[in-house]
């Protein structure tokens, strides 16, 4: 009687190295497909054929910025969200004022408004006309620390949304 391992190793190699070993080709196969010989309803065969999907506009492409970061700052009472102006007739609608951002914490969904100062205004940089290659910066109240380091997050500005962003 053989051990049990005599009879694994052979059913080893019958199913995983026989059918790699097995490259014939189908009759007539002995030149690849070209749309020289294709006969009508066949598709050309190449080695790296992907399909090719229809991508979404990044966030640079459709808003004009590129995002820096969001992080606490006044010792974890405020969340202190920055960002690049790449184009800035696109990114102008960020800017507008009546525009009212907040951040959503995505574990709880609660959310955190810009404060507005009595004598500042809100906390938050506005432009009519924002000028390319400038930061620009949001805060965000955070009353009681409730974001911490780590939490994922939603910054909404009117229509933009940029979700699962990483406070640090």
């Amino acid at each position: 009687m053989r051990p049990i391992s005599f009879y694994l190793f052979y059913l080893a190699v019958a199913l995983f190295v026989l059918p790699a070993c097995a490259t014939t080709k189908p009759e007539g196969m002995d030149q690849p497909l070209t749309v020289a010989n294709l006969t009508p309803g066949q598709e050309e065969i190449t080695e790296n054929k992907e399909p090719k999907v229809l991508e979404a506009p990044t966030l640079e492409e459709k808003w004009g910025i590129r995002i820096l970061g969001i992080r606490q700052s006044a010792n974890g009472y405020m969340l202190d969200f920055r960002y690049q102006v790449l184009e800035p007739e696109k990114a102008s609608l960020l800017m507008n004022r009546k525009e009212k951002p907040y951040v959503i914490d995505q574990t709880s969904g609660a959310k955190f408004m810009v404060p507005n100062m009595p004598k500042v205004g809100p906390l938050r940089q506005t432009s009519l006309k924002p000028l390319a290659g400038r930061n620009y910066f949001i805060l965000f109240a955070n009353p009681g620390k409730f974001v911490k380091p780590g939490n994922m997050v939603t910054v909404v500005i009117g229509d933009f949304r940029k979700e699962n962003l990483a406070v640090e």
